[in-house]
């Protein structure tokens, strides 16, 4: 598979879980990438930059277009923490954590990320709106609760799965509770 149809790929799930989601201009979509799983090999195996270089490129595209903040996620030898503009910091308050991701260490995805964003810098963790896995990265951790899985048309990139979410607000209250017309969506 040639990197053009990986970006390709790549742009049009960013923007079918956008559209899906209806994420609002300063809300944040968490992105775990397994560039090795979308070339085709084992998760944290085969780390290939210049596939991460192009669904960063794609995603990033498709994020900036709707004005939603970026999240990447590492691997877990960086614990999973999060690459993301520091505007995206400040304004949720997130802790910032000191780590510069590589391929083996944080991951090709993050490693692009850092590489291609404004002023980056590293989270701990995040709670974000609208979530995307590329190739079984395990993202649910730094969503807000309560997700809901949401399926796109555009559902591989490269060899790997693509899984996404959205998130809504919790349900509270009991049998006398009333909700908003539209809630829970």
């Amino acid at each position: 598979m040639d990197i053009l149809t990986i970006k390709e790929q790549a742009a049009r799930a960013a923007e079918q879980i956008l559209d899906a989601a209806g994420a609002k201009a300063g809300q944040i979509m968490v992105v775990g990438c397994s560039s090795s799983e979308i070339a085709g090999g084992q998760i944290g195996h085969a780390s290939a930059p210049e596939v991460a270089d192009a669904v960063y490129d794609a995603i990033a595209a498709a994020c900036k277009a709707r004005g939603v903040y970026l999240a990447a996620q590492c691997c877990e030898h960086l614990n999973r923490a999060l690459i993301v503009e520091r505007a995206c910091a400040e304004k949720y308050g997130l802790c910032e954590v000191c780590v510069l991701p590589q391929p083996k260490a944080g991951g090709s995805f993050a490693t692009a990320a850092w590489a291609g964003m404004q002023e980056p810098c590293a989270v701990e963790y995040i709670k974000a709106h609208v979530g995307m896995d590329i190739g079984g990265t395990l993202i649910g951790m730094h969503l807000c609760h309560v997700a809901v899985p949401v399926r796109i048309e555009q559902n591989v990139i490269g060899c790997a799965s693509v899984l996404c979410a959205r998130t809504r607000p919790k349900f509270v209250g009991g049998s006398r509770a009333q909700y908003p017309e539209g809630a829970g969506r």
